[in-house]
Order: C-alpha cells, then structure tokens, then sequence
C-alpha cells in the first residue's frame, strides 16, 4: 500500500477535534488503560494561572497547565506494520462515516483523521463493551498501547511534510496539528492518562473553572480553537454545551494551507456550467489548467489527483460519469479508493474544474450509534455494567457518558491552492450532579486507621465556634 496515498484518503484536509467530558459523584479524568494502582491526581486551583487570553475577562477565567512528568516519545518503537494497520483502519472509518454522512443531500466536508485521533484519546479511558464497541465502529485494530504508539507516530511523520513548500498565502506551507485538554480546576485525573496524552499526543491539562466559569471556559476553548485554525473555525462550542457538569475538554486541531504544484492563472478562471444530480446547472467560476496530474479511470468514473507544492500531499477528486454518482457513492469503500490510488498514472491533461468555499456541520451522536458504539451514549449511576457506557479509564468509576458530539468544518479550493479546517466537540457527562452532604449541625467524628480498623481517636463537634 502507498502510505502516504493513504494517508490523503484519510487525513481529508484540516479539521479540529473536541471532546467535552463531565461528571458528577467522583472526580474524573482522561485516562489510559491503568497500569498501576496509582490513585488519581487532583488538580490544583488555577488561581496563580497564566494571563488568559484576550477574549476573556483576566479576573473570570484563568488558564494554568498541568503536565505529565513524561515528555513526548519522539521515537514511538512501532513493528513494521503499525503505522500501515493504523492507516487502514481509519481509512476504513472514513468512508464508513462519509457513507452515513452522504444520506443527506448536499455537500459535505469533514476530517475523518481529526474525528479518529481524538477518538483514540477518548478511547484511552474506555474499559469493556464500550471499549469493544469503540473498536470495531473506528477500527482500531491494534492494542490499546500500539494504537496510541501508531497515532504518535503518524503525526510525528505528518509534522515533517512540506518543508520549504508554499502556501496560498506569503505564510507558505502548513499543516498544523495541535492536542490539548481542558480540565476543571481541582479535579482528580488518573496519572496514567496523563501520561498517555503526554507521550503520545503531546497534549498538556489546561485547567479550566468549568464549576463556576462555564460560559467563560467555552469562550477560552474556542479562542484557542479558532487560533489553531487560523480564524476559520469560530464558536466551535456552541453556548450550552459546556456547563456545570462539564470536567474535560479535548481538543485536536488540524489547519492546512498549501499551494498547488501547478498553479491555475487567474485570468483563465472564466464562469462555465456545472451540471446539478437533479439535472439542472448552475453557473459557477471554472478553473482551468494544462500540466501532468494523475489519472486513472475504471467502470463508471474516472479519477484525477492533483499535488500540491512539496510533492507529499496532493487532492484526488472522484469523478463518477454522467448519471453514475449515487451507484458509484453507494460503492465507495476504502479498498475502492486504495485500489484507484494505486492505479493513478501521470499523464497530461488540459484541466477545468471549479472553484469553490464552504462548510458543513454535523450532529454525530445518533450517528455513531448507529454505527455501532451505542452504548458510549447511554448513562450509568450506578456499577459499570455491559449496557452503558465504561469510561472507567478516566475515573475509575462508571459515571461518565457520550452526550453529544459535533462537527463542523471549512474548506477553500482557488487558483492558488486550499485552505481547510474543521473542528469537533465530543461532551462526556452525567445526568446529575452528586449528592450534596452539609455538616451544619453536631456530629460525632472519629480517626481510624482503614487496613485494621483500629480506632485511635473518638470526638463530637456540638459547636464548632466554641
């Protein structure tokens, strides 16, 4: 398989990931698959915090990061097909989930890649059914510390691509790809996650007033999100989704700009027809170009791939023939796209092809679901059981459940090149907050040690001014 071909098919272009995770009667925390029988770390207030960003008043909401003792592995050790599997794996998302998508008419625009690795942060707290679940409707076929391994590696070679390469811009070349977690001040998070989300993600704990601080929390994220992304995803949180239950945020993002290999020329964009599924047209600027791209053509389409500047990255549009899209769409599957990859050939073409800016938006709960990991959706109060959702691996506990998941993105093609990004937020939490418990009247107390039960000091508070 051609890796990086792969990787265009799976990476689509930019996109930003949210995960919003609450929860109520126990502190909680991103986690890995515990490795130890260390106890969770409570965080610390974040009243000697950095000045927060401008957007925020500085006296509501102050920003200090927490950080696993564990720097980054900027060697993952992976076996030879780690990195392949990984690939395969999300590929196979991808089109799984264009295919749930695509029901809807119209265009359509996401990151398959950003959606799977903050996934696979998430998926690092998940324990049974829900783990399973999460496995098979994402694909990931490797082991919990080969996927995190595989993730790290994959973007530590992503990091690497299009150095001295230009941009649709003066900015040249970027494909930026930033991690990070948000978390409530003074709440207990499993050191292991920590050290997963340090090692293999490169991600720090920003801590967050999410308690008293909801509205101000979110205007933090999305500063950062729209930072990330070069201002092309605002208000990725919309008002409402990070509330008083609210104790994580992750949050991926993935901005890329690149210029094409062979530029159009502005003065050759004239307008032209393009032909609608219902069979009518619409008028719409057309692009047009003569140089060698990539081609291959099979029963009912033909495929084109155009690269961008640095050779590493390039587009591949899919062109079903005239009154052949809806089979060809219902056909598409990643073993299709890896096969018509494979089969491009470099060959001379006068090129027309339009521009075009959008963006899409998603509500992926019910889509997931149905997918296959439902159960990463329904709550538990109580013991973690096979029929709701087990996100031990962030708590130790069962308390926490996928409550909504949401998607949006930007993408930009023109003579110059693309611009893309997407964003989305994944929000984990409980139905209720815990049961309160106020010592405000006398009370007998007692000191014992908890291995023996021996009872070293009795007392009995009937005021405690006095």
């Amino acid at each position: 398989m051609n890796v990086n071909k792969g990787l265009a098919a799976t990476i689509g272009v930019a996109a930003l990931m949210v995960i919003a995770v609450a929860c109520g009667d126990g502190d909680s925390t991103p986690t890995t698959a515990p490795t130890g029988t260390e106890s969770p770390i409570p965080t610390p207030p974040a009243q000697t915090a950095q000045t927060p960003p401008p957007a925020v008043q500085p006296d509501l909401v102050f920003v200090q990061e927490l950080r696993s003792e564990k720097p980054r592995v900027t060697s993952p050790d992976l076996a030879p097909s780690d990195m392949p599997d990984l690939v395969a794996g999300n590929s196979a998302f991808a089109f799984d989930l264009y295919r749930a998508l695509s029901a809807e008419a119209g265009n359509l625009f996401y990151s398959p890649y950003s959606i799977s690795l903050a996934l696979a942060m998430t998926y690092g707290g998940a324990r049974g059914e829900t783990e399973r679940q999460m496995a098979d409707t994402l694909h990931f076929d490797l082991s919990q510390d080969r996927l995190h391994s595989a993730f790290n590696g994959l973007d530590l070679e992503l990091a690497g691509r299009g150095e001295g390469a230009e941009g649709t811009d003066e900015e040249g070349f970027r494909l930026n790809i930033v991690n990070a977690l948000w978390g409530q001040e003074d709440f207990e998070f499993l050191p292991e996650f920590l050290d997963l989300v340090a090692e293999n993600y490169g991600a720090g704990l920003k801590l967050l007033d999410f308690v008293n601080a909801a509205e101000d929390s979110r205007i933090v994220i999305n500063d950062w999100v729209s930072e990330q992304t070069e201002g092309k995803i605002e208000d990725l949180i919309p008002e409402g989704v990070i509330d008083t239950l609210t104790r994580l945020v992750l949050t991926n993002a993935i901005f890329f700009n690149a210029a094409w290999l062979y530029p159009f020329s502005v003065i050759e964009t004239t307008d032209g027809a393009f032909h609608l599924l219902d069979g009518g047209e619409v008028t719409v600027p057309m692009m047009r170009r003569t140089a060698r791209f990539g081609l291959a053509k099979g029963d009912g389409y033909q495929a084109l791939e155009l690269p961008y500047d640095g050779g590493e990255l390039s587009m591949v549009i899919l062109l079903p023939d005239t009154g052949q899209f809806e089979g060809f769409e219902g056909s598409m599957d990643a073993d299709l796209v890896r096969t018509i990859t494979e089969d491009l050939v470099p060959t001379r073409l006068a090129l027309t092809m339009p521009k075009f800016e959008f963006d899409s938006a998603f509500g992926l709960r019910d889509t997931l679901g149905a997918m296959g990991m439902p159960v990463a959706f329904i709550s538990s109060s109580g013991p973690c059981t096979s029929e709701t959702a087990d996100f031990s691996g962030m708590t130790g506990s069962c308390e926490l459940f996928v409550k909504e998941v949401v998607h949006k993105a930007f993408v930009s093609v023109d003579e110059a090149g693309t611009e893309a990004a997407a964003a989305t937020a994944v929000v984990i939490g409980i139905e209720s907050l815990p049961p309160s418990v106020t010592i405000d009247r006398p009370f007998v107390f007692l000191i014992r040690d908890i291995e023996t039960g021996a009872i070293l000091f009795v007392g009995r508070v009937e005021d405690p001014s006095s």
